[in-house]
């Protein structure tokens, strides 16, 4: 039997889109404490989002991840599912196939998997981040830096995903649509190893450890709506720890391990299911 299954990509599809409708409103306000000002604890960032922008503001941008973090969820399941598989076959093929070795595999298709993740999901977690952002109200640091929100007045900077995707092409070229990727690496390999281990062996979610690396994340790339301050990971990290202290890097752990439930059990409902009735069978037991 053929190691490649085009059934995983599908699946992956359906539960991705029912993992950003299900977990968008928490990710907004995850993204305004992270990387916004002004907001003292999760709570109160809840009730300015709707008392400035009412129930909408929670749902601001969900268009573009919705098209295409669906898509972005199918290439990263069907991509580690069909490693594994395909790494699985390989060693059965050999003589002695040790526990140490099926872990092995495990680990290189979650390594894999978080690779391609970055490389597909940089631009749309970047597209996301900045519309989620962008009617932050700006606060002028003691930066020799100009506000471009100055020159737009009340304007919003962006009119929508494509406005804003044009926008960072000409402004920063296409590694725009790439900053913070590094802080997202360092995100996803261990965050992925994390997250789809414990998913064949335990079922189970890890949102606690990766929160660090996505608050520098998400100030990265919220960094650059009305000015650019930071320089790079290690820029971030320092004047973010210089400014708000180590606390900063677990701004969002609640909202995180919240919103992690519903979404992942969102996510892999509609993988399994999807995929049992793709397959026509009872059980999925392995992805």
């Amino acid at each position: 039997m053929s190691s490649f299954q085009l059934e995983d990509f599908v699946a992956g599809w359906i539960g991705g889109a029912a993992s950003v409708i299900v977990g968008y409103p928490l990710d907004t306000v995850k993204t305004r404490l992270q990387a916004g000002v002004g907001f003292g604890n999760t709570l109160s960032c809840i009730r300015m989002v709707y008392r400035r922008e009412s129930v909408f503001g929670f749902f601001k941008g969900m268009s573009f991840p919705l098209a295409s973090i669906a898509v972005y969820n199918s290439v990263v399941f069907g991509v580690f599912s069909n490693t594994q598989r395909f790494l699985s076959q390989h060693h059965c093929e050999e003589p002695e196939t040790s526990p140490g070795r099926s872990l092995s595999d495990l680990l290189l298709a979650s390594m894999v998997a978080g690779v391609v993740s970055v490389g597909l999901g940089g631009p749309v977690d970047l597209i996301k981040i900045r519309l989620q952002m962008q009617t932050q109200p700006f606060q002028e640091a003691s930066l020799s830096l100009k506000s471009r929100a100055m020159a737009l007045g009340e304007q919003p900077a962006y009119q929508g995903p494509v406005h804003c995707i044009t926008t960072i092409v000409r402004t920063e070229g296409l590694v725009g649509l790439y900053r913070g990727a590094s802080a997202m690496l360092l995100r996803d390999i261990p965050g992925y190893c994390l997250y789809f281990i414990p998913y064949v062996l335990l079922r189970a979610i890890s949102w606690g450890t990766a929160t660090p690396m996505d608050v520098v994340k998400s100030r990265l790339q919220a960094d650059g709506v009305y000015l650019n301050k930071y320089r790079g990971v290690l820029d971030c990290i320092s004047q973010s720890y210089q400014q708000e202290g180590l606390k900063v890097f677990f701004r969002g752990i609640t909202v995180n391990a919240v919103r992690g439930f519903p979404m992942s059990a969102a996510m892999f409902l509609g993988y399994e299911l999807s995929l049992q009735a793709l397959r026509g069978d009872h059980a999925v037991t392995s992805p």
